[in-house]
């Protein structure tokens, strides 16, 4: 009789991983409206990076507009997570437009320091993704012009400022944690009186989910991170997972984008998420897994989150 045993696997699961409290709230927002004011509600960009989550919503009723322009005046329109530059809701309110910001508070802050640095007379660098559309949005709090980004070491040499004496930075949320330290000692190196934020932009969620898959990776064989290509703080989980020690370290949004091939003759799996990646696709893996193998499951903890973030004015029910 044929040894049908399935092979062992010893699978790491990260953790914190998938959902952060900014995501969260942005779906119950949408959610919400949709509840409040029904079908259909438009939203500006995809509310968070996630294929799995926008098509959920848009069965809902959801419809998902790059611009603003694509929306009628007589419907509600909410404002991605990733937040928005300031024109946006400025145009909203001259095409007197309902509207609720689903603006991550995180990256609110991001916002609001921006305007403060700039207040106070100082040009502000952002460290940043080119077009990603969190970058997009913080630029767009001020002026044309007002706001230079950097992306690498490289791009801090050439920048080109005022006055190299009235300076301040922030950052992308969602970016790795040791890029942007070498990014930040290469602008105090050149810009000695450059002034940083009073608390790091980088989110509680972005750090945590990075520190559990530097403590998952040297672990494993290979390490999957659930998410989507267009969203940067699964794309950095990925670097950060090779740069840890493991070298197949590779982005999936479904079981079905995952290469078995590549896989064979491994006995240690580390999985996480990205944080607009839903608890359904991780556990849709791990099952697509144990139907291969002889699975069992250790938990990699880092930290515990328990932040929350409460919803708008406008969609919560008076007190």
């Amino acid at each position: 009789m044929t040894d049908t045993k399935r092979p062992d696997l010893m699978l790491y699961l990260a953790a914190p991983r998938g959902f952060c409290a900014g995501v969260d709230r942005a779906i119950k927002i949408v959610e919400m409206a949709l509840e409040k004011w029904g079908a259909p509600v438009y939203v500006r960009h995809e509310i968070v990076h996630n294929k799995y989550v926008v098509d959920d919503l848009r069965d809902k009723g959801a419809v998902f507009v790059e611009e603003l322009d694509e929306c009628p005046d007589d419907r509600p329109v909410i404002f991605s997570a990733h937040g928005v530059p300031k024109a946006v809701p400025a145009k909203a309110a001259e095409r007197d437009m309902v509207y609720v910001d689903a603006t991550c508070p995180l990256v609110s802050k991001v916002h609001i320091e921006a305007q403060r640095h700039a207040d106070n007379g100082l040009q502000m660098i952002m460290i940043g993704h080119a077009g990603h559309p969190e970058t997009v949005g913080t630029m767009g709090q001020l002026p044309d012009g007002d706001v230079l980004l950097v992306e690498t070491v490289e791009d801090v040499a050439t920048v080109d400022v005022r006055d190299p004496n009235k300076l301040a930075f922030v950052t992308q949320t969602t970016l790795s944690v040791d890029d942007t330290a070498d990014i930040v000692a290469a602008l105090n190196a050149r810009f000695s009186a450059i002034v940083g934020p009073h608390k790091e932009d980088i989110c509680y969620a972005t750090t945590n989910r990075q520190e559990a898959v530097k403590a998952a990776a040297p672990k494993c064989d290979a390490m999957l991170v659930v998410g989507a290509p267009n969203s940067s703080n699964s794309q950095r989980l990925v670097e950060v997972a090779r740069r840890a020690g493991c070298d197949y370290s590779q982005l999936v949004m479904r079981d079905t984008d995952i290469d078995w091939r590549a896989l064979e003759g491994i006995s240690s799996l580390g999985i996480t998420a990205g944080a607009s990646a839903p608890e359904v696709l991780i556990n849709e893996i791990i099952d697509a897994f144990k139907a291969r193998y002889d699975v069992t499951i250790e938990v990699v903890e880092t930290a515990v989150e328990n932040v929350e973030f409460k919803v708008p004015r406008v969609l919560r029910e008076p007190a």
